[in-house]
């Protein structure tokens, strides 16, 4: 390997001319990553396999940052980016790399985090599920910025490592309805008088409707209103408003908006929830990891099922169709109010949700006194290792755990299997996130 230049100190300069290396794999970002002078540098847009000229974008003491600035010898799995805006906009990391390629790093990022933290590998690898890879996301929380020197509002996602809004004429991720009108959105607010006081919008869609929640920071004037509906009314929108904090969000137009909601057939159901609301941003992910789940689970007419971190019941109600009973506890008093609510618009009784903060003591709830055959919970990164004690204690003969962190849930799989006795059966990925290094997984344990 090229050597860099010695006798660099953390406080000099760092290198300008380019620096050649070979690409040993690919780290839990996306990046590709090599050694130099037996330093590791962690260097954007290179592949396993690749050789590189790179520039050094950050030196710390234990490793070095760069970004590849010419492939000298390319990886198969490199293909050309859909969007023309990636490497400059930060949504998303691996566009440079083919689908199955992705999903199979992140299958094996997996892996390796359940055998070197988990101590424990799975007896089935899942196939991966994955899917569309091109307007996936119905979900997403865009910046916005009036930039003086430019005259002009941008609209979307930060630039790659830095606080500026990226300039962007369209996002390929996002919904048709909100990712090829990222520039009309941009000339919108820049005719409005409140250019400089709107920081973001919140991006919501449904089955048949795609909501815009406008945050600002003063009140909009009358003509600014008017801009918004025209706006809403002409591209078929539902736009609501933000002057303060998610408790504040209301809407603009129309007065009386439609339920946002989206339908899990298999299942006859219909999932309502409000634009700022936490659902999975990929519906067809969404609905083939419900139907693995519950395939897991294994559920039937006499079983009582726990859902830990249930929100609006998106695995909640789906298995009460299959089970005797169905608890469901989420951190969310609003969230329960509103699982609750679609349980009864569904017409679905045999199930009950509970509101408790699953990260802090949870000794004296009743439903924690309750037995159950079957346990599922789905938690935040942080995993869910305020829970194992009581998982161990209620002996449940399987649990499906879905996780948004592989390193979480190796560190619980680690307690469930040689603390609690519980086997590892099967583990995979599900590409909830295609183009980025976010890790959606499932994993079933036996008893």
């Amino acid at each position: 390997m090229s050597k860099r230049r010695r006798g660099r100190g953390r406080k000099q300069r760092l290198p300008q001319d380019p620096v050649e290396a070979g690409i040993e794999a690919l780290t839990p970002e996306g990046r590709g990553l090599a050694h130099v002078d037996g330093k590791a540098v962690f260097i954007d847009y290179a592949l396993p396999g690749e050789r590189v000229l790179f520039k050094y974008t950050r030196s710390s003491s234990k490793f070095d940052e760069g970004s590849a600035v010419e492939i000298l010898a390319s990886s198969v799995d490199r293909v050309a980016p859909p969007c023309e805006h990636f490497g400059v906009c930060g949504g998303c990391s691996l566009q440079h790399m083919n689908a199955a390629a992705q999903i199979t790093a992140k299958q094996d990022a997996l892996l390796n985090q359940l055998r070197h933290f988990g101590q424990t590998e799975p007896d089935t690898i899942l196939e991966p599920l994955s899917g569309s890879t091109i307007a996936y996301r119905h979900k997403a929380r865009l910046g916005v910025k009036f930039v003086v020197k430019k005259d002009k509002v941008l609209v979307g996602f930060r630039e790659k490592s830095k606080p500026y809004i990226a300039e962007l004429k369209s996002c390929k991720v996002l919904h048709e309805s909100v990712g090829e009108r990222i520039e009309q959105l941009g000339e919108l607010i820049k005719g409005m008088e409140a250019r400089q006081t709107i920081p973001q919008i919140e991006v919501a869609v449904s089955e048949d409707k795609t909501t815009l929640v406008f945050r600002h920071l003063k009140p909009l004037s009358a003509s600014d209103k008017a801009a918004l509906i025209a706006f809403a009314k002409a591209e078929d929108l539902q736009i609501f408003v933000q002057p303060g904090g998610m408790d504040t969000v209301a809407p603009l137009w129309p007065e009386h908006p439609a339920p946002l909601f989206y339908e899990l057939k298999k299942y006859g159901l219909r999932i309502e929830f409000q634009p700022a609301d936490f659902t999975q941003i990929n519906p067809e992910i969404n609905a083939r990891m419900i139907d693995q789940a519950l395939a897991f689970l294994q559920l039937n007419e006499t079983d009582t099922v726990l859902d830990l971190f249930c929100g609006l019941g998106n695995f909640t109600l789906p298995m009460a169709t299959q089970a005797k009973q169905v608890v469901g506890v989420e951190g969310s008093e609003v969230m329960v109010v509103k699982a609750r609510e679609n349980a009864a618009s569904n017409e679905i009784t045999n199930v009950e949700f509970h509101a408790a903060d699953l990260s802090a003591d949870l000794a004296g709830y009743p439903w924690l006194k309750q037995t159950y055959d079957k346990i599922l919970l789905d938690p935040p990164r942080s995993g869910a290792m305020e829970m194992l004690k009581h998982l161990g204690k209620l002996n449940a003969k399987r649990i499906v755990y879905v996780s948004c962190h592989p390193a979480t849930l190796a560190r619980d799989a680690n307690v469930l299997v040689h603390e609690f006795g519980y086997k590892l059966i099967a583990a995979g990925v599900m590409d909830m996130f295609p183009h980025t290094a976010h890790v959606e997984s499932m994993a079933v344990f036996e008893k």
